[in-house]
């Protein structure tokens, strides 16, 4: 009997301090065009990354711990199909020849890219052109080499690609710049752009499209990490590549996929991201393009913000050279946390004894631009590398 009123008395006593407390959130949604929760800043206060750089560390076994990790969560499956490339266009430029080829970019797709070989006898330097995002699906390739074709519908991607070049670019095409130089060059469409798209594929479109890769146990970001692999793999058999001097190269979303690429590839001895480098926390702010959602995806590895930052990934391609240049009025990359990240990169490859492989840019006044005094920089740079 004492133990039913002890009972009946603390459940009495509980419901009256819980009654007594008529304070209670009615926004728990901030920002409905970003869906942010009002308690956001908790959430981010509490971000660690575990397995993110601490000064002292010892930096062998935090690369093998970090890389390990990020290999776990970024890529899901380890491919060896044959390439089996054929060639099924080619158009003559001034010091190279322009090609379309098709190969099998994963076991389960086959896609066209496009491919620049120098004129002479290589073996050449090599680079992976990795295209932006843009929220322009129609192009991907199109965007880092100039197309070609004869039909109508590559005559409009001529066009699309050109209005492309001047707006970004300054009317180049930083792939065949770069293939002036002496370099193979590579370019494909990431999965949603250019020949990988279907007709009305928009923004909203890639939700949709994420969805349904997370419930088949896949993302949308790791789809395209893992053909990132493997293009770079491909890229190093091609008969005049130099497979010692091979590059990656990205723009925007391309940058982000060019150190992410860097870190987790043996087959990129050097890479090169322009205007995508900051810190998760200063990219989780009211108005910032990220917290879009859409766009997001593609950049999106599920739970790698518990263990690794973003610099921390990019660090993980230490002690490789790397180079990344960034501009002070990006509308996409807050200055803030493109000098932090800077910073923290800095400190990684001084771990490694090798902080001059490094070079971060900073551009007073830079757009979200790869103009060719940029390219000018990072393919001088590039060269030197390359003792070409």
């Amino acid at each position: 009997m004492k133990k039913i009123l002890s009972a009946a008395l603390v459940a009495i006593l509980s419901f009256s301090a819980f009654s007594q407390s008529k304070e209670y959130v009615t926004q728990q949604i901030n920002a409905p065009d970003r869906a942010m929760p009002t308690f956001y800043e908790a959430l981010k206060s509490r971000m660690n990354y575990s397995l993110g750089w601490k000064d002292g560390a010892n930096p062998k076994k935090w690369k093998t711990a970090g890389l390990a990790k990020a290999k776990e969560l970024i890529i899901q499956d380890e491919d060896k199909t044959p390439f089996d490339m054929i060639v099924i266009a080619e158009e003559k430029r001034e010091g190279y020849t322009a090609q379309k080829v098709v190969f099998n970019i994963s076991q389960d797709t086959r896609t066209l890219a496009y491919v620049l070989v120098p004129d002479g006898n290589g073996k050449f330097p090599a680079a992976l052109m990795l295209h932006d995002h843009g929220s322009k699906f129609t192009i991907g390739k199109e965007k880092m080499v100039k197309p070609f074709g004869e039909t109508e519908a590559d005559e409009q991607k001529l066009n699309q690609a050109e209005a492309w070049s001047s707006r970004y670019f300054d009317e180049t095409f930083p792939g065949d710049e770069l293939a002036k130089r002496g370099y193979v060059v590579l370019s494909f469409d990431a999965l949603g752009w250019g020949d990988r798209s279907v007709k009305g594929f928009k923004t909203d479109s890639q939700q949709s499209l994420a969805s349904n890769l997370f419930n088949m146990g896949t993302s949308f970001a790791g789809i395209i990490a893992q053909e990132d692999i493997r293009a770079a793999k491909f890229l190093t058999t091609l008969p005049k590549v130099d497979k010692k001097r091979v590059a990656c190269i990205g723009f925007s979303m391309g940058g982000f996929r060019s150190w992410q690429l860097a870190a987790l590839s043996d087959d990129i001895t050097a890479g090169v991201a322009v205007c995508w480098m900051g810190t998760m926390i200063n990219h989780m702010n009211i108005g910032d393009g990220q917290l879009k959602g859409q766009s997001a995806y593609s950049m999106l590895h599920p739970f790698i913000a518990k263990y690794l930052d973003y610099p921390d990934v990019a660090g993980l391609a230490a002690p490789k050279p790397m180079m990344f240049i960034g501009g002070t009025a990006d509308g996409v990359n807050p200055t803030a946390g493109t000098k932090e990240a800077y910073e923290k990169m800095h400190k990684i490859w001084t771990a490694n004894k090798a902080d001059e492989n490094l070079q971060t840019v900073l551009v007073e006044g830079g757009e979200h631009t790869f103009l060719p005094t940029e390219q000018k920089t990072a393919y001088d740079w590039l060269d030197k590398v390359f003792k070409k």
